[in-house]
């Protein structure tokens, strides 16, 4: 009896953060556990009100010890009654005082026992995985049916079908239900899934329930995340916490043969540790996290955690990842800023850890000469100046990184063409209604002239005249006939992309002139 006792002590701080001698009833959480409970309570009709109050009293306590949230233990609550309804989902309560006050405040519905329908909701809405308010996906699902026993309709068929899905099905009767009709429909063993249990009595099977649900929900995952070129941070549940022990962890190039033992996230031995060159870290037993460095780009590792404690022998898990691949700067080249004799030149990553310095090469297309310019490995961008107008280039960044290896990239860049401004622009009245427009402009690169004239008629009429059109580059004047008496009149260069700046003048017409 003394044996079992102190086993017993042993097996519950693996989970509780406790001492032997505490109270069951601890409102310290359990670190161990990830999944979805979802209790479905009987509260119809043939459920008075005194055992509908245990029923829930009996739930609060069971639940307590639990730690609450996405990444832990999520509880849902489903009534059976002539309408079942979801009280409350997975996603409402994160945390143990806004679950233990729901379940204070939830009321019974009464009615007829619609036990098929409830389960009919289970299935197809709050534990199928992937949904908007669902169970999570790849993680364990348990159904947890508290029961009177009193009328619970066809319900092998569907718990059978839940089941199937993945499903862990555990049950309480506190009446006199069919024991060869719900240990059909529990999950094995029957032994630590099927309970039979006086309403008054419901608290001496407390532990042995949390226990079967802890065993199904028990988070023996080793997860890698944060994963780069060199390093990688490993993350496990504290299951030392409490206990005196540490963790041993020990990673390596995987073989080529890829995952021995448990694999990924599993318990199983690592072929790091097997006679490969591997590294070795430790972490006190309350750590849940080590950063894992010193690695290799693109390279598959396999990494192996050992709880080691005097208290409890505990399966090693291992886990095998492959590490980003390096990328050597310049990854990516862009131009910006570009005029007609200059452009910016920008590159990244950056990496002045591994990088000497940059070299930038450029030179007009097809066969000009070659320019070179040398940048700091600090730097991530330059300007090329003395170019020449309207003219591609090829640019190219080169970068010479610490340990000998050189990377390049290319890209083709314009520069803009010139476009000068219009130089002067005259209008010279000839006679009550025409205008003589003359300019200068610079023939470099000209295509033509854009001119445009808009005035009113004068007469008390609000609709404005307007009228526009090119002329030839060799042009540079114009007569402009039948105008309004206030007309302005506009001219600008046209080069090949865009034009240039134009000038804007007005003429005025008098009468009798």
């Amino acid at each position: 009896m003394e044996n079992r006792i102190l086993f017993t002590c042993i097996l519950v701080g693996m989970f509780l953060r406790k001492s032997c001698g505490q109270n069951s009833a601890t409102e310290e959480v359990l670190n161990c556990c990830e999944g979805d409970i979802l209790f479905l309570l009987d509260s119809s009709g043939s459920v008075s009100s005194y055992e509908y109050s245990r029923m829930l009293g009996f739930l609060s306590e069971l639940l307590l010890p639990f730690s609450l949230g996405e990444d832990q233990v999520r509880v849902g609550l489903l009534q059976v009654g002539t309408q079942p309804r979801l009280e409350f989902g997975f996603d409402a309560h994160n945390t143990q005082s806004g679950l233990q006050e729901a379940l204070g405040n939830t009321k019974a519905l009464r009615g007829d026992t619609n036990t098929e329908e409830a389960l009919r909701m289970a299935k197809d809405w709050v534990l199928k995985p992937g949904g908007a308010r669902g169970a999570r996906a790849e993680l364990p699902r348990v159904l947890v049916w508290l029961t009177d026993g009193v009328k619970p309709g066809d319900v092998i068929g569907p718990m059978e079908e839940l089941r199937e899905e993945g499903v862990a099905v555990l049950v309480i009767s506190t009446g006199h239900g069919n024991y060869q009709v719900l240990r059909q429909v529990v999950t094995p063993p029957v032994e630590s899934h099927l309970y039979f249990v006086d309403i008054d009595d419901m608290s001496i099977i407390t532990e042995d329930l949390r226990d079967a649900i802890i065993e199904i929900l028990w988070a023996e995952r080793l997860q890698v995340r944060d994963v780069s070129t060199d390093s990688a941070v490993l993350q496990w549940r504290p299951v030392l916490a409490g206990l005196n022990g540490y963790y041993d962890i020990r990673f390596g190039p995987a073989p080529s043969g890829g995952v021995v033992g448990g694999g990924a996230g599993g318990p199983g031995t690592s072929p790091s540790t097997s006679g490969g060159q591997y590294q070795r870290l430790t972490r006190p037993g309350d750590s849940s996290t080590a950063r894992l460095t010193g690695l290799k780009p693109d390279t598959t590792y396999t990494a192996t955690l050992t709880p080691e404690s005097n208290l409890q022998v505990l399966n090693p898990l291992s886990v095998t990842f492959t590490t980003k691949p390096e990328v050597l700067s310049p990854a990516v080249v862009t131009v910006s800023d570009s005029e007609a004799n200059s452009v910016r030149v920008s590159w990244g990553p950056l990496q002045p850890e591994s990088v000497q310095s940059f070299q930038v090469e450029y030179s007009a297309l097809p066969g000009g000469k070659l320019h070179m310019t040398t940048v700091g490995r600090g730097q991530n961008s330059t300007m090329l100046t003395n170019l020449q107008p309207d003219t591609q280039y090829l640019v190219t960044v080169s970068a010479r990184h610490s340990y000998g290896q050189e990377r390049a990239m290319s890209v083709k860049v314009c520069t803009e063409e010139v476009r000068p401004d219009l130089a002067d622009l005259r209008l010279t009245t000839v006679g009550s209604d025409s205008v003589q427009v003359d300019w200068k402009a610079s023939m470099d690169g000209l295509r033509g002239y854009w001119l445009t004239w808009e005035g009113q008629d004068g007469h008390g009429s609000t609709t404005a005249q307007r009228s526009s059109f090119y002329l030839p580059p060799n042009l540079l004047s114009t007569r402009l006939t039948h105008l309004p008496p206030a007309t302005r009149v506009c001219v600008w260069p046209v080069y090949r992309t865009t034009r240039g700046k134009g000038l804007c003048c007005t003429a005025q017409f008098h009468s009798g002139q």
